[in-house]
Order: C-alpha cells, then sequence, then structure tokens
C-alpha cells in the first residue's frame, strides 16, 4: 500500500499530456503535464534510479510511432536518455544521447539546445572512463557556452566548472588552476560567496592543489 505501480504512472502521464494536446490547453499547461513523466505529483521531486529508467522507456514506446521530427518524440528520446543515466546504464543513456544530438541537428535546433546535450554526451563519457573525450567535449561547450552567453552567465560558470573537473581528472592541475583563478572571482560577483556553484568551484579548486605533488605553498596566495 502506498506504493503506484509505474505502469500506473506512465498511463496518468500519457492522459494527461494527451488532454492537453488534444485540447490545446497552451505551452505552460503542456509542460507542466509533461513533468509528470519525470516529476511525482505528490511531493514535486523527481524521480531517480530505477523509476526513472522504466518511465523513460514508458515515455519512448508511447511516442515512439510519431513522425520523426516530431518535438514530443524527441522529448521522450531526452526523457529515456536521462532515465538510462539515472539507472547507471551508462551506455545506453550514451547511444540515446548521441541519437538525440543527431536528431537536434537534423532539426535545427538552437545552438543551447545543441549545448545541453553535448554536456550530458560529457558526463557519460567520463562516467565510461573515458576521460579525454569528456574533456574535448567539455572544452567545446564551455566555449560554445562562452560565444552563447558570454563569461559572467551562470550557465557559462557551470560548464567552465565542469571542464576545470575533466583537466583534473587527467591530472592537468595547472590548466584547472589557471581557468578557475579566472571563473572563481566572476562567480563571487555574479552568484554570490555563498552560491553552490562558487562553493563548488574553490572545492575543486582545493582538490586541483591536494592531487598535485608539485604544488607549493605559493599556490594557495
Amino acid at each position: 500500500a502506498g506504493f503506484a505501480h509505474v505502469s500506473c504512472l506512465a498511463e496518468q502521464a500519457k492522459i494527461l499530456f494527451a488532454e492537453a494536446e488534444e485540447n490545446n490547453l497552451g505551452l505552460k499547461v503542456k509542460q507542466a503535464r509533461w513533468r509528470r513523466w519525470s516529476w511525482c505529483s505528490l511531493c514535486e521531486q523527481q524521480y531517480h534510479g530505477v523509476v526513472k529508467c522504466a518511465l523513460g522507456w514508458a515515455c519512448w514506446k508511447t511516442y515512439l510511432g510519431r513522425p520523426e521530427m516530431n518535438e514530443t518524440r524527441g522529448m521522450a528520446m531526452n526523457l529515456l536518455g536521462r532515465g538510462l543515466f539515472a539507472a547507471e546504464h551508462h551506455a545506453d543513456a550514451l547511444s540515446v544521447s548521441e541519437a538525440e544530438l543527431s536528431w537536434l541537428r537534423r532539426r535545427g535546433a538552437s545552438v543551447n539546445d545543441i549545448l545541453i546535450v553535448q554536456s550530458n554526451i560529457a558526463n557519460t563519457y567520463a562516467y565510461l572512463g573515458r576521460h579525454e573525450h569528456a574533456l574535448q567535449l567539455k572544452r567545446d561547450v564551455y566555449s560554445g557556452r562562452l560565444r552563447l552567453n558570454g563569461e559572467k552567465h551562470e550557465d557559462t560558470l557551470l560548464e567552465a566548472n565542469n571542464y576545470s573537473t575533466a583537466l583534473t581528472r587527467l591530472d592537468r592541475f595547472e590548466e584547472a588552476r589557471s581557468l578557475l583563478r579566472k571563473i572563481i572571482p566572476i562567480a563571487r560577483r555574479v552568484l554570490g560567496e555563498s552560491s553552490d556553484l562558487t562553493i563548488r568551484m574553490r572545492a575543486n579548486y582545493a582538490i586541483a592543489l591536494y592531487r598535485n605533488d608539485s604544488a607549493t605553498l605559493d599556490d594557495l596566495r
């Protein structure tokens, strides 16, 4: 008692979104209904792990039959990829995300949408131990964010931090510290000292120092 079957959650999400489409209820309503594929309506938290994966598969099977360039079909593909990642099926998640990226490019999607998926792919590379590939793609995403949003945008700062993490994983400590010395002051001004991202940047700087056997006291200043 108290637990919903995944099939019931999927059917509920399917019905609610179908009603929004059939009655042309508007973008905000459609977005809220679509969230039911990935968010609990009671506690307003995202599903996770195997439940998120199961709902991702259910969503994909629901909309797979739509035309290839249909937006809802693409959204279902995204949900499947995120569900596979949440359940730690990283190789499968990578295949889906790469297919999604190809779909976005064929559809003429915005640079922002493409960068989001590329960032997801880079993270999946890292989980698969493909750190060189992750580094290259995270560098490209960071460069893309700089061009699109500028250095003070939160998305740019987030991708800069992701790039620094990839550098540290490959023992490229000086490059990581150089980047972090540049972006931490910006994050402090734009996001504040207590921002989660600012704190994570400072933690990454500390890790880059700790792991580098050749670091000196001067590097702390």
